[in-house]
């Protein structure tokens, strides 16, 4: 076992002589460290990167290779719709809720059609059309989807709407793993030098500042000298158990964790020298398929048969709405005109029939008069395009009239809610590292999920912008780090 730890920085004077030398040292190789080393190397750094797994991926790989871009794409100009950098701007900011970092959210709003750009010139693919609907991603190669609550209230009153998910040109889900290859090419073909199966320890400093790092390999301590820097780029803490106790406990409502080995050692790193690690209490989770197509017609309601979110909102906001929830579950109900069964490993079942809303209420054993009234009040207002409560917006405002009626159950503990964590280190918008009083921390910088940055509110989150935010925070990371 290691004698370094990443709760303890080792000082450079008890290193005896160094492993590795290199201008850069980047910690990951997911999307995140991928751009670092790819922009590291444009500004004339030497470059290593280790990861811990024996290839690239990290939680990227995983993803659908969606990236969150707006203000006024090619894609989104060919099907018509005119987006801007302000309206662009200000979604991203209402999206990051009360965890709002504005200087990143406007840096990215200025900057997001140039880094569009960049991923284009890096090999990434991209159709250029527009596939309309409300979809979790594409099946197909297309690239322009609705992939927030744009459209949705309150969003949709203080920024104009424009879908703004760029998917990867890729046949069928996944478009993540094409995206992350695409990107690890570029960087080798750069000349960065890769170690995989190389997990990092702890941190060396130099007096206050981050001088490398003590990497693990074929179970030998691995001195690393980075003259330049340090980036961490190792994702979030979904993985370590004792941390989401700790700081997000909140998640264990929910019970399918997405990532790949993000056990939060990038947090804990840079807490070691100082650190700040900023809501650490936010995470995402969805149950996607409750609400594509025509499950969005849908109502919501908790245990009490209450409604408690417009449902044409992003999937992943109604999840974590429902949620905050009581009881465990949630049921969505649907008429006959809007049922679809869902797929099988959603985990989601039939709780209740009926010829009438009543009877559904007492199939749940419901008290008389509290499902059967949130849907009276619904439909009646539905029929006049209007949903009072929490102006669900039209065409997916219908009224469920149509018998038979179903009621489905959305179990936290055995549908399918995927998570992963958000919160994590505070960073400027260069990927500078700060500490508790707001100063850099000399020589160390990070990106992507072991930060807070623009997916820093669960109820916000929106699909693409974990990918926008690690690539381009990775790229200004590793240009940061170049340039110290």
């Amino acid at each position: 076992m290691t004698g370094y730890s990443q709760y303890r920085p080792l000082p450079i004077t008890q290193v005896e002589k160094w492993d590795f030398e290199t201008d850069v040292a980047v910690i990951g190789f997911g999307a995140t460290g991928a751009c670092a080393a790819i922009e590291a190397r444009v500004a004339g750094a030497e470059v290593l990167l280790f990861e811990r797994s024996s290839g690239s991926g990290g939680a990227s790989a995983l993803s659908g290779g969606e990236i969150y871009v707006g203000g006024g794409t090619d894609a989104q100009k060919a099907a018509g719709f005119d987006d801007t950098v302000e309206d662009f701007t200000a979604y991203l900011k209402l999206a990051g809720g009360p965890c709002v970092d504005e200087a990143k959210c406007e840096i990215y709003g200025r900057e997001a059609l140039a880094h569009y750009q960049w991923l284009k010139d890096q090999g990434v693919p991209y159709r250029g059309n527009y596939l309309p609907g409300k979809v979790i991603e594409p099946t197909d190669d297309s690239t322009l989807i609705w992939s927030g609550s744009e459209a949705a209230a309150p969003f949709y009153r203080h920024a104009k709407p424009a879908p703004r998910g760029h998917v990867i040109q890729h046949m069928g889900w996944g478009g993540g793993r094409p995206l992350v290859d695409i990107l690890e090419r570029r960087a080798r073909d750069l000349g960065a030098e890769i170690h995989v199966d190389a997990r990092a320890v702890a941190l060396i400093t130099d007096g206050d500042a981050i001088a490398g790092a003590v990497v693990r390999i074929d179970n030998k301590d691995r001195f690393v000298r980075a003259r330049k820097g340090v980036v961490l780029a190792t994702g979030g803490f979904v993985f370590n158990e004792a941390m989401r106790r700790k700081y997000c406990p909140e998640s264990f409502r929910v019970n399918s964790p997405i990532g790949d080995k993000d056990d939060g050692i990038g947090i804990e790193l840079g807490v070691s020298v100082g650190g700040d690690a900023i809501h650490m209490d936010q995470f995402f989770t969805t149950c996607p398929w409750t609400i594509p197509a025509e499950q969005a017609h849908g109502v919501f309601v908790n245990v009490a048969g209450q409604r408690f979110i417009n449902e044409d909102c992003y999937h992943g906001r109604v999840s974590r709405c429902a949620v905050d929830q009581p009881g465990g579950k949630v049921y969505l109900l649907l008429d006959s005109a809007h049922f679809t069964r869902p797929l099988d490993l959603a985990g989601i079942t039939i709780a209740g029939t009926g010829e009438t809303w009543e009877e559904v209420e007492a199939e749940l054993e419901m008290p008389a008069g509290t499902l059967s009234a949130t849907m009276h009040f619904y439909n009646e207002h539905a029929r006049n395009g209007r949903d009072p409560l929490f102006d669900k917006q039209p065409p997916i405002l219908k009224a469920l009239d149509q018998s038979p009626f179903v009621a489905l159950e959305c179990n936290f503990q055995t549908s399918y809610f995927s998570f992963f964590t958000l919160g994590g280190l505070k960073t400027s918008t260069d990927g500078e590292v700060l500490g508790r009083s707001g100063a850099p921390i000399p020589g160390l910088y990070a990106a992507g999920r072991c930060t807070s940055g623009l997916p820093a509110w669960g109820h916000g989150y929106s699909s693409g912008l974990s990918l926008a935010d690690c690539t381009f925070f990775g790229r200004q990371a590793g240009r940061r780090a170049a340039r110290a």
